[in-house]
């Protein structure tokens, strides 16, 4: 490629670019898809669970629109709400943690990175937990797995079966070992919840990494996936310095894990509730009367 190829390919990105912003902010009426790059009206896209109907690419939903797709309407019922995390350690790299953590409050009017309550899907009870990769990119601080932990009590408790719908980052290290100690909080809780004979799924989507996937997201039942999901533990470049090795273009995916046995399913977005009803019910879950 000559040099002036090179600055017109770079000037041409820039214009598609450009353009594409313009439709995004023009009236928001409008959304590309970043993968096979097809317009498509934003309230279809929605409809469609905002899966692109062209090349089936899952975009990234914040945890409300999550709780709207799985748990029948109104029925949802969130609890601790009002936990919110500190600022044990002070601690500061760029910027200080207390900051971040009020950034990321203002942006998603969550109090941390995970909601959790009950629900009922096709009037079938469950406990519910959905992280929010928004919430510093879903990081598992003390707040997102004491809340996780109560809730697996809870449905233990109350013979509840579970969902926890994964998408992180990793272990907050801003909170230091505070943070690494919820993976065993949270996987003892789960092995009680087992104990019971009660059914625990993870959801893993796009990404789920780090210290979640290194506990309860690979503890479920019956682990489910969404398409094209990025879940690993260490990042790609990490693993191939190790080992010293060229990996697959697909390693991480969700197909890749579930080839090698470590997805059971891997579950569309726009059917993943009737997916859920048909488990819940094949585990001896029972509606409830409206």
């Amino acid at each position: 490629m000559s040099l002036f190829d090179w600055f017109a390919d770079r000037r041409k990105g820039q214009f598609v670019g450009k353009v594409s912003q313009e439709t995004d902010e023009s009236d928001g009426l409008w959304d590309k898809c970043p993968e096979c790059g097809q317009v498509v009206y934003r309230k279809d896209l929605i409809a469609n669970a905002s899966v692109c109907s062209n090349c089936g690419h899952h975009n990234r939903i914040d945890s409300t629109e999550r709780i709207r797709l799985i748990a029948d309407e109104d029925s949802f019922q969130a609890i601790d709400k009002e936990l919110s995390p500190t600022d044990p350690l002070g601690f500061k790299d760029r910027r200080a943690y207390a900051d971040r953590l009020r950034e990321s409050q203002a942006i998603t009017g969550l109090k941390d990175g995970v909601i959790t309550g009950t629900c009922r899907v096709d009037r079938i009870p469950m406990a519910m937990a959905v992280m929010d990769f928004r919430f510093m990119g879903g990081s598992m601080g003390s707040v997102v797995g004491e809340k996780i932990t109560r809730l697996i009590e809870r449905a233990t408790a109350k013979e509840m079966p579970l969902l926890i719908v994964c998408a992180s980052g990793g272990a907050r290290m801003q909170e230091g070992m505070l943070s690494l100690m919820q993976m065993a909080k949270i996987s003892g809780a789960l092995e009680r919840h087992r104990e019971a004979e009660l059914l625990y799924m993870p959801l893993l989507t796009h990404p789920t990494t780090g210290g979640v996937t290194a506990s309860f997201a690979m503890l479920g039942d019956l682990i489910l996936a969404e398409p094209k999901a990025l879940i690993g533990f260490a990042g790609r470049r990490v693993i191939e310095q190790t080992l010293r090795e060229k990996l697959p273009e697909n390693f991480q995916t969700a197909e890749y894990l579930q080839e090698h046995g470590f997805v059971d399913t891997i579950v569309p977005r726009t059917k993943l509730k009737a997916t859920l009803s048909n488990l819940l019910r094949l585990h001896g879950s029972v509606p409830v009367k409206s």
